[in-house]
């Protein structure tokens, strides 16, 4: 679909631009509320927001017997004034989950029916709460191994459950709000030999009619990874199961190697390859309408990732559309020129 644009129209978001096509979200902290001109910001580029932190387990569930609402729901009061769609991030991981989930009070391992029933509790608890405001939850997020000979990773769910505990969270996930869109999330789900992984989980659990809806690709990319044909085949893979797409969780990378050395500044290369990259991609998005319901950006703006000081010591990464003062790179204007 062929589109004019004027690129200079300042007026317009990044929002505006897509409002055809898909959603365009970010993640976000409470603490970008309180400044009015990042809230601004947030108001004139997206028009969906995931949580980055406040709705994971152990941040939202510290204790058994409590839970700390105040961010996510300071997040989703926030979305609800504006309009905004809400993507509910995470209930059912390997990080990020407090310690109390599976031990007892004497240091031992719960069993199987304890942990699957506080798994339950939780989920029922959390969605319960949102319920009617938050249209999609990542329920599982990162199940699939990343070692080559294991299909699962060996996480402490894992451990004590077995695979059922995904069977279970989406289970819990769908009698807590049937209305809700249900997805598993991974990262590198365009690498074949991960991305077989995952389409063999995800058909396991259609085929025992398991309410799984959608997949999220986390999208945490690099200016050379991945291809415009990983990324095309991987879409058409997980849609042939007549499922949905998301991008969940999007930046692009100035590194493609982890022994690069501190660097804190943004180079004239890095700025042209990444430019070439949102290209593709977003290209690659608009071709594949039809299953892609969102694309969600992880962090704002270079002004603050969580790619900063990772996974090297003192290196800047710059890897979103905006910049540290809050304006538009030159790959932005890319992704909105089509």
């Amino acid at each position: 679909m062929a589109v004019t644009v004027n690129a200079q129209d300042a007026g317009k978001g990044l929002k505006d631009h897509y409002k055809n096509l898909f959603p365009v979200g970010v993640a976000i902290t409470p603490r970008h509320l309180q400044d009015s001109s990042t809230s601004a910001f947030i108001r004139k580029h997206f028009n969906s927001l995931t949580a980055e932190n406040v709705m994971k387990m152990e941040p939202i569930h510290p204790e058994e017997d409590r839970y700390n609402w105040g961010g996510a729901d300071a997040i989703v009061h926030f979305a609800t004034g504006n309009g905004l769609k809400v993507r509910g991030h995470t209930l059912c991981w390997h990080k990020q989950a407090p310690k109390w989930m599976f031990y007892d009070a004497a240091g031992q391992l719960v069993g199987k029916d304890t942990l699957l029933n506080r798994l339950r509790k939780h989920i029922h608890d959390v969605v319960g709460r949102y319920k009617g405001r938050i249209y999609a939850w990542d329920v599982v997020n990162e199940a699939i191994s990343d070692r080559q000979d294991e299909f699962l990773r060996n996480s402490l769910w894992y451990q004590i459950c077995g695979e059922d505990f995904i069977e279970h969270a989406f289970r819990y996930a769908h009698e807590a709000d049937p209305d809700a869109v249900l997805f598993y999330n991974d990262y590198n789900t365009e690498n074949p030999w991960k991305r077989d992984k995952i389409y063999r989980l995800l058909k396991k659990l259609l085929d025992a009619n398991v309410p799984v809806h959608a997949i999220g690709l986390q999208g945490h990319w690099s200016v050379k990874d991945p291809s415009r044909e990983l990324l095309a085949s991987a879409i058409e893979k997980y849609a042939s199961l007549g499922i949905k797409v998301q991008i969940t969780e999007l930046d692009v990378s100035v590194f493609t190697d982890d022994k690069i050395p501190e660097q804190r500044h943004f180079t004239a290369e890095q700025e042209r390859l990444q430019e070439q990259q949102y290209m593709m991609l977003f290209d690659t998005f608009r071709k594949y309408r039809q299953v892609i319901t969102g694309v969600t950006f992880w962090n704002l703006s270079d002004r603050s990732t969580w790619l900063d000081n990772f996974p090297v010591r003192g290196r800047k990464n710059y890897p979103l559309l905006f910049d540290e003062k809050l304006q538009p790179k030159k790959a932005y204007w890319k992704v909105v020129e089509f």
